[in-house]
């Protein structure tokens, strides 16, 4: 399966008022996105929550949004502290239908090799992105050792251009920038596209953004820039103004 192309969002996870996961009002929200140009969605991503999430919730989510999105890619996001742990969330999401695999990067680890084979072993088939985000798990991926792993694509929420520029001229993989202050620059520089937070928000601007356009780039500035330090109950709020829904989070 080819990759997607163009801005996904990563989707938040609805809960009730006694922190119950929401899976149906969480496939709602993922409906609309896609139906305001969204081209992907990530469940249980780390905007998602996926940290608080059990297994069965996991899968619940999935199978939720898989129902409510057909024709539009899911992509399942299955990292872990351990390859073990990861290996058991890869194995849950492709038997239940995930497009891709969104696989951050284990925490406190120099060599993440051993643990993206043991993940790609899992999964088969379906593509693996691994992610690099080094603010929530710690050290990342260096680019020379992300030429050694046996995935599809990467999402790099550094927001690093540097990065993102050593990236597209020395690996050959699609590149997903999950920084939502560098569309306008990932896009026209060859990126395959983005997962963002705030595409659970205004999802209309980040494509233009990622399109090249400028002017929606600096639009977007302010919600960016709400985004940077509210994690996902940060996001909720900002969707609940938009969309309306619960705003309760397990962190």
């Amino acid at each position: 399966m080819e990759l997607f192309r163009g801005v996904g969002v990563a989707l938040v996870t609805r809960f009730s008022d006694d922190g119950a996961i929401d899976a149906s009002a969480t496939a709602d929200l993922a409906s609309a996105l896609v139906a305001l140009g969204l081209q992907a969605v990530v469940v249980a991503g780390s905007t998602g929550e996926a940290a608080t999430l059990e297994r069965d919730e996991r899968v619940q989510l999935l199978d939720a949004v898989r129902a409510a999105v057909p024709g539009t890619p899911v992509l399942a996001g299955t990292g872990a502290p351990s390859a073990r742990q990861a290996v058991a969330l890869t194995t849950d999401a492709v038997d239940h239908g995930a497009d891709a695999l969104l696989v951050l990067s284990p925490p406190r680890t120099g060599d993440p090799r051993p643990y993206f084979d043991a993940v790609a072993a899992a999964a088969g088939d379906v593509p693996v992105l691994a992610y690099h985000f080094p603010a929530v798990s710690g050290p990342g991926i260096s680019i020379a050792t992300l030429r050694e792993l046996p995935v599809a694509g990467c999402k790099d929420s550094s927001g690093e251009p540097d990065r993102l520029l050593e990236a597209l001229t020395t690996w050959d993989g699609a590149l997903y920038t999950g920084c939502s202050g560098i569309l306008a620059l990932a896009g026209p520089l060859g990126c395959r596209g983005a997962i963002l937070a705030l595409a659970n928000y205004h999802p209309e601007l980040c494509v233009r953004a990622f399109d090249g356009d400028p002017g929606a780039q600096r639009e977007l500035a302010p919600q960016h820039l709400r985004t940077r330090g509210g994690g996902p109950a940060g996001v909720k709020r900002m969707v609940a103004e938009r969309f309306g829904g619960s705003t309760v989070s397990r962190q």
